[in-house]
């Protein structure tokens, strides 16, 4: 890990914005024969400072290293986020981490970083520190979309989620965005309307527009379509938020399995039916919408122009 090359943020989501980003630590690696190495942070620091307010995490960590991973870096390093971490002055940062415990050779950084106690250092304390201290500093400058209009930015994915805008969302990831987990107990009441889904818990403040969507489900190497539904159902008054998917053609038992869940596109939003029976026609015309956007997708997968959507469509990620 010493004397690489180390791209520092939160990346979360680690959109086509932090990858810009990691690229460029990734050649500059190449370029001079180093490790190339990320600094992130756990948990977010919204959490730390607002801990009562739930945020939408775009990638709970262990996505988010599987995604810097596929990025090609050596090594990544998690640091706690703690009080004591950001009680640190900017300098002593810098020092205790960067050039004692990494011997950093360079630090890449995007061009709205912070760090320090109160958020004080930012990449012109950064380069003027590496200047003192013997390693080199690079800076990202924003990065916008095909048009040059909008710059990528979590917040701006989480809005899109929030509003059901599923292929905005992924145009700005640069892949599908998804939720991995363990598939959980649940009630079995899909079972009884021919429905039978697959749970998957929900993290607090991860909040997708409520409703249905056409999603791909992998499990153990597999890849499978099916229809997914966020929401409390209403319909039930049964409380609580969940993610259900039903799989198309599929009946095997997959109780405790990881699964990461696509979503890949939308379909329309959750609604309370005055009854069973109405739910199942309203459900067996949401899963031919969702066939056939997959289908399409299937066929030509927006994503696959992508680097890390390519990866995900191959089942590689």
């Amino acid at each position: 890990m010493r004397r690489g090359i180390v791209a520092i943020g939160n990346f979360d989501g680690v959109h086509r914005g932090h990858q810009a980003l990691l690229s460029m630590a990734r050649r500059e690696a190449s370029r001079l024969g180093a490790p190339f190495g990320v600094l992130t942070f756990e948990p977010h620091p919204r959490l730390l400072f607002r801990p009562e307010l739930p945020l939408f995490r775009l990638t709970p960590l262990p996505l988010k290293e599987r995604l810097i991973a596929a990025m090609g870096a050596d090594f990544q390093m998690t640091l706690a986020f703690n009080r004591a971490l950001a009680s640190l002055e900017a300098k002593e940062f810098v020092e205790n981490i960067l050039v004692r415990r990494l011997a950093v050779s360079k630090v890449v950084t995007g061009y709205d970083f912070h760090f320090g106690r109160g958020r004080k250092g930012n990449p012109e304390l950064m380069r003027s520190l590496g200047d003192s201290m013997g390693f080199a500093v690079s800076t990202v400058d924003q990065v916008t979309d095909d048009d040059g209009l909008a710059p990528f930015s979590s917040s701006a994915i989480r809005n899109d989620l929030r509003h059901g805008r599923v292929r905005e969302a992924a145009s700005s990831l640069g892949y599908w965005w998804m939720i991995s987990g363990k598939v959980i107990e649940g009630d079995r009441r899909g079972r009884t309307l021919g429905f039978p889904t697959a749970n998957v818990n929900l993290d607090a403040g991860v909040e997708p527009l409520e409703g249905i969507y056409a999603v791909r489900l992998r499990i153990e190497g597999e890849r499978h379509l099916g229809a997914g539904y966020v929401g409390t159902r209403p319909t039930f008054a049964t409380g609580g938020r969940f993610l259900e998917i039903y799989i198309f053609d599929f009946k095997r038992d997959i109780y405790a399995k990881q699964v990461d869940v696509e979503f890949l596109g939308f379909i329309r939003p959750d609604e309370k039916f005055p009854s069973s029976e109405a739910l199942m026609v309203q459900m067996r015309g949401d899963c031919e919408q969702a066939a056939d956007l997959l289908r399409r997708i299937e066929a030509d997968d927006p994503m696959m122009k992508f680097p890390l959507g390519r990866l995900q469509g191959e089942g590689r990620l």
